[in-house]
């Protein structure tokens, strides 16, 4: 018997593993199904992410839905005559929902650190903007839960839907992109923490003022001039307005088109510049 020692030649997919682009877009694929598997092992996370915007069209609709329609037509809304005040707000509700969504992928990021998880992927090849982009777009993905979820629940309350193919793939796209872009910029400035109540706290903070001057819960016609400044570059309304004019309005235009072109560049330069934070400062510790 020899004893000479038979060289042994791994296949190149083994040497290279986790280097190179292939095996970033493997390790990605594994991380963004992770994430999509959490969610819907946690029935509480999928109960939340259902129930906000719903509790919004039916309290804050309802608290409005017994006004005349012909003076919220005239005195609030400028919409067609006859345009019920949740059919307004409807694409409003999807635009803020999406808004939110972001900072649960921030709070599952910071849970990921404390149990130990984000260590040991960090120690292995993946790279840290693979990481970021899985978690980023895990958690727009999360958001798109709630689309048909509140689509029915619109039927339910007596919301008629407009639009054509081409506008709700428009409008479903704009959502997408606005996910994806508030995802982003929550991920990338919680990076470098592992502080529970960061999350929620710069949510608020950020939430409430972008909610509110947007055009999503009313038209910005009625905004004081500083109001209607902030609504002018805010994404949140580019979103909701272009949602309105395909499923309140019916009607698709070239306006929208520059919406869709507004949030889209939004996700690009929000994932650009969070791929870019992350890769110098997610940490552990």
């Amino acid at each position: 018997m020899s004893t000479a020692t038979e060289s042994v030649t791994l296949p190149a997919t083994v040497v290279r593993l986790g280097d190179g682009r292939v095996g970033q877009m493997t390790q990605f694929y594994g991380l963004y199904a992770r994430e999509l598997v959490k969610t819907f092992r946690n029935p509480w996370v999928i109960v939340i992410t259902l129930v906000q915007p719903f509790m919004w069209l039916a309290f804050f609709g309802g608290m409005l839905s017994q006004v005349p329609s012909s003076e919220l037509d005239q005195f609030l809304l400028h919409a067609p005559p006859g345009t019920g005040y949740l059919s307004f707000l409807l694409p409003g509700v999807l635009s803020t929902g999406m808004l939110a969504i972001g900072m649960f992928g921030a709070m599952s990021t910071i849970q990921d650190k404390r149990f130990g998880f984000m260590k040991r992927i960090l120690i292995t090849p993946t790279s840290k903007a693979t990481v970021y982009l899985s978690k980023a777009l895990g958690s727009a993905t999360r958001g798109l839960v709630q689309i048909p979820v509140m689509m029915a629940a619109a039927l339910a309350f007596g919301v008629t839907l407009h639009g054509n193919a081409l506008g709700w793939l428009a409008s479903i796209s704009g959502l997408v992109l606005l996910g994806v872009g508030f995802s982003a910029f929550f991920l990338a400035i919680t990076a470098s923490s592992t502080d529970w109540q960061t999350p929620g706290v710069i949510s608020n903070f950020i939430t409430m003022p972008l909610m509110f001057a947007s055009g999503a819960m009313f038209p910005t016609s009625i905004y004081p001039k500083w109001m209607q400044d902030i609504a002018s570059v805010n994404p949140v309304g580019f979103s909701a307005q272009l949602s309105r004019d395909v499923m309140t309005y019916g009607q698709f235009s070239g306006s929208d088109l520059t919406y869709l072109a507004y949030l889209a560049a939004f996700a690009v330069l929000m994932i650009a510049v969070g791929t870019a934070l992350a890769s110098r400062y997610l940490k552990v510790e």
